[in-house]
C-alpha cells in the first residue's frame, strides 16, 4: 500500500497530506524518548516502525520538514536519547591487548582475526534487541538519502561538539547519515530526485574526518596506565631465586589515585570506536577516492591498531580491512607499504616532540606488525631516531620504546629467524663458491695472456735473428706462471653486519644498560627484547658472544637477586643464549649461576614439600617448576662435565 502511494506522488501531489505527515512526525519525535522508556522491545520496535514509515512516505519532502527548526531539533534529539548507550560495563576496560605477548602478526591473518572488530555490538541503555537498533539505522539513512546532507551534516556535527553526552550518538548518526546519503544500505519506497555528487560526499566527509581526528576527541583517557605510577611505588621488593613460597605469589601494585571514573573510560573507548567505524564507512562511500584522504585518516587509525585497549585495536584493524577493501589494496600490508614514506615522516616528526606526540611508536609498532622485510629498508632511519630517543629520555618513556623494540625484534625473527637464516646460509656458500670460481677463472685468463705475449716477444726476436741466452733466461725467468695467491679480502676485516643483524646488535647494547632499571615492568619487557635478539645475533657469532659477555654481569644479577617474575624471565633468557653460545657459557654457568641456583632450589623443597594445593598456582611454584624443566637441557646445552652437570642435578633430587 505505501508503495503504491509512493509511486503515485500522492503526498508529493498534496500540501495538506504532507503537512499532517509532518506535524504526526513532530509529535511522535516529542514522545519518541518517553516511549522508548516506557514500552517493552515489541512497542519500541512498533513506534520506531511507525517513525520509519512517516520518513519513508514523505520521501523528497522531508527537506522541507528538516528545514523548520522545531522539528529539526525535535528529531534529533529524541535520536540523541534514544541512542543512549549502556557503558556499565567493566569489562570493556579490562580487555587489554598486551603488546609483548601479542607478538609478530603477519599481514595475511589480519582479515582472519578481525571481522567482529569491524563492527562491535553495542548495548543501548533503553532497549536490547538489534533488530531495534536496525530500525534506528534505517531511519538515519533514510534522513541521508532524502534530506540536505550540509544541513543534517552541521546540526549533528553542532550536537557532537556540544556536549559529551551526545558525542557517541551524533557519531552514530553521522555514519549512517553518510552511508545513507551514498545510497548504501537504504530501503526506500521511492528513488530522490537528484543524487548527491561525489565532491558533496567528499566534502562532508572531509569535515567530519578532521573532527573525529581532532586531537581532542581521539586522545581520550581509555584506562588508567598503571606503568605511570611512580618508580618508588612499582620498586618491588627483590627476593630472587630464595622467595619465600608465601610470599612469591606475585606483588599486587598499589593502584594510582583514580581521577576518572569507569563509566567514563568506557564511554572514551565506545567514542573512540564509533569513529574508527565511522572511518571505515567513509572509506566504503568513497571507494577509490578515499585515497586522498589516506594522508589524514591513515596515521591516526595505525595508532589506534596499536592502542592496549582490546575494543579499540580490534575496531581500529577492521577498519584499516575497509581501507583496503575500499581503496584497493591487496593487503593491510600493501596499504602499509604503499604510503609508508608519509607515515615514517610523521612518525621521525613526532618523536622529535615526545612530550606532545607519544603515540608515534604505537603507529611504529603497527606497522611492523603488518608488514615484511620490505619494510625494513624504508624504517631503518626512524627506528634509528626510535633508539636516540630512548637514549635521550629513557626515564619516562622507557616502557612505550621498549614495546616498540619488542615489535621490531618479533617482526625481524620472523623475517630473518633460524628458518630463514638455513636458507641464507645455503645462499651465501653458493655465492661464495661463484665467486671463488670467478676470480680463479680470472686470474687464470691474466696469466694465460701474460703467456701468450711472452710467447709473442720470443718468436719475434727469434725470427729477427736475436738468439741471445740472456733473453731466454729472463724470459723464462718471467715466464713460470706464478701460483695464484690465496685472496685476503675475507682475513682483513670482518664482513659487516647485515642491517637487520646490525639493528638487534644496536637494540641488545641499549637492552644491556636497561637491565639494571628500577622499574620492575621495564626490565621484564627488556628481557623479553633481549631474548629476541639474541636470536636474530645467532648467525653472527663473532658479533653475539662480544654481546653475550657484556650482557652476563646484569643477567646474573636478574637471576639471583630480583623479583621472582624477572627470574622467571631471566631464566628463559639464559636457556636462550645457552642455546645460541653454547661452551660461550659454560664456565660462567657453573661459577656465577648453578651453585646458587641449587642452593635456592634446595632452601625452597622442603617448604614446597609441606606446602598444600594451593601452592600449584603462585609464582615460586611456577619458578620452581621452570628452572626444574629447563636445568637438564641448559645442562645438555652447555656440555657440562659429567661431574659438574650430574653433581648439581643430583644434589637437587636429594
Amino acid at each position: 500500500v505505501l508503495q503504491g502511494v509512493a509511486e503515485q506522488q500522492v503526498i508529493a501531489q498534496s500540501r495538506a497530506l504532507a503537512d499532517v505527515l509532518s506535524e504526526n512526525l513532530h509529535s511522535l519525535a516529542t514522545a519518541l524518548p518517553r516511549l522508548m522508556n516506557s514500552q517493552d522491545d515489541t512497542g519500541k520496535f512498533s513506534t520506531l516502525s511507525l517513525l520509519l514509515g512517516y520518513l519513508k512516505l514523505l520521501g523528497p519532502k522531508i527537506n522541507v520538514v528538516l528545514n523548520s527548526v522545531s522539528h529539526l531539533h525535535r528529531l534529533s534529539k529524541a535520536l540523541m536519547q534514544v541512542l543512549e548507550l549502556d557503558v556499565t560495563d567493566v569489562k570493556i576496560v579490562e580487555d587489554r591487548r598486551w603488546g609483548c605477548a601479542d607478538g609478530y602478526d603477519p599481514s595475511g591473518s589480519v582479515q582472519h582475526g578481525v571481522q567482529k572488530g569491524r563492527c562491535q555490538r553495542k548495548y543501548f541503555r533503553f532497549f536490547t534487541e538489534e533488530k531495534i537498533f536496525q530500525l534506528l539505522q534505517q531511519v538515519c539513512r533514510v534522513l541521508g538519502y532524502y534530506g540536505n546532507i550540509y544541513l543534517l551534516v552541521d546540526h549533528f556535527m553542532g550536537l557532537y561538539s556540544e556536549s559529551a553526552v551526545y558525542r557517541k550518538q551524533a557519531a552514530m548518526v553521522l555514519n549512517e547519515l553518510i552511508a545513507g546519503a551514498a545510497g548504501m544500505g537504504v530501503d526506500v519506497l521511492r528513488e530522490r530526485e537528484v543524487s548527491l555528487s561525489m565532491d558533496d560526499l567528499k566534502g562532508s566527509v572531509t569535515s567530519i574526518l578532521e573532527e573525529y581526528t581532532d586531537q581532542a576527541n581521539w586522545y581520550l583517557v581509555t584506562s588508567i596506565d598503571t606503568e605511570e605510577i611512580s618508580r618508588e611505588q612499582l620498586s618491588v621488593p627483590r627476593s630472587g631465586l630464595a622467595a619465600l613460597p608465601g610470599a612469591a605469589c606475585g606483588s599486587v601494585l598499589p593502584s594510582p589515585e583514580q581521577h576518572i571514573t569507569t563509566r567514563t573510560m568506557n564511554s572514551n573507548v565506545w567514542q573512540l570506536c564509533i569513529q574508527l567505524e565511522g572511518v571505515g564507512c567513509f572509506a566504503a562511500v568513497l571507494g577509490r577516492e578515499f585515497r586522498l584522504l589516506l594522508l589524514s585518516a591513515l596515521y591516526p587509525v595505525l595508532e589506534k591498531a596499536g592502542d592496549r585497549t582490546l575494543l579499540i585495536s580490534e575496531t581500529a584493524q577492521g577498519t584499516l580491512v575497509d581501507i583496503c577493501e575500499a581503496c584497493g589494496y591487496d593487503s593491510v600490508q600493501s596499504l602499509i607499504n604503499e604510503n609508508s614514506d608519509y607515515l615514517v615522516n610523521g612518525i621521525s616528526l613526532n618523536l622529535r616532540q615526545l612530550a606532545h606526540q607519544p603515540h608515534a611508536a604505537q603507529v611504529l609498532g603497527t606497522m611492523l606488525r603488518h608488514s615484511d622485510a620490505s619494510l625494513l629498508p624504508l624504517v631503518e632511519d626512524v627506528i634509528q631516531d626510535v633508539l636516540s630517543a630512548l637514549d635521550q629520555s629513557y626515564n619516562d618513556q622507557a616502557s612505550t620504546f621498549l614495546g616498540v623494540l619488542h615489535s621490531l625484534m618479533a617482526a625481524l625473527v620472523q623475517w630473518f629467524g633460524p628458518s630463514c637464516s638455513e636458507e641464507h646460509q645455503q645462499r651465501q656458500a653458493a655465492e661464495g663458491q661463484s665467486r671463488t670460481l670467478s676470480q680463479t677463472l680470472q686470474e687464470i685468463t691474466s696469466q694465460e695472456v701474460e703467456r701468450f705475449f711472452l710467447d709473442y716477444i720470443k718468436q719475434k726476436q727469434i725470427a729477427e735473428g736475436n738468439f741471445s741466452d740472456s733473453g731466454d733466461e729472463e724470459a723464462d725467468e718471467v715466464s713460470p706462471l706464478a701460483k695464484p695467491e690465496p685472496s685476503n679480502c675475507d682475513t682483513e676485516g670482518e664482513t659487516p653486519l647485515p642491517s637487520h643483524a646490525q639493528l638487534a646488535k644496536d637494540v641488545m647494547e641499549r637492552c644491556i644498560h636497561l637491565l639494571s632499571d628500577r622499574n620492575l615492568r621495564v626490565r621484564l619487557k627488556v628481557l623479553d627484547v633481549l631474548e629476541l635478539c639474541v636470536t636474530v645475533l645467532h648467525p653472527h657469532g663473532n658479533h653475539l658472544l662480544p654481546m653475550a659477555h657484556r650482557v652476563w654481569p646484569a643477567l646474573v644479577t636478574r637471576l639471583i637477586s630480583d623479583d621472582p617474575l624477572a627470574v622467571l624471565r631471566a631464566f628463559k633468557v639464559l636457556c636462550t643464549l645457552a642455546q645460541r653460545c653454547g661452551d660461550f657459557l659454560r664456565q660462567r654457568f657453573s661459577k656465577d649461576v648453578l651453585p646458587k641456583l641449587t642452593s635456592s632450589l634446595l632452601s625452597q623443597a622442603a617448604a614446597s614439600a609441606r606446602a598444600g594445593p594451593v601452592y600449584n598456582h603462585t609464582l615460586a611454584f611456577k619458578l620452581q617448576l621452570a628452572v626444574l624443566q629447563g636445568l637438564g637441557s641448559l645442562c645438555e646445552k652447555l656440555d657440562m662435565g659429567e661431574y659438574q652437570g650430574k653433581r648439581g642435578l643430583y644434589e637437587i633430587s636429594v
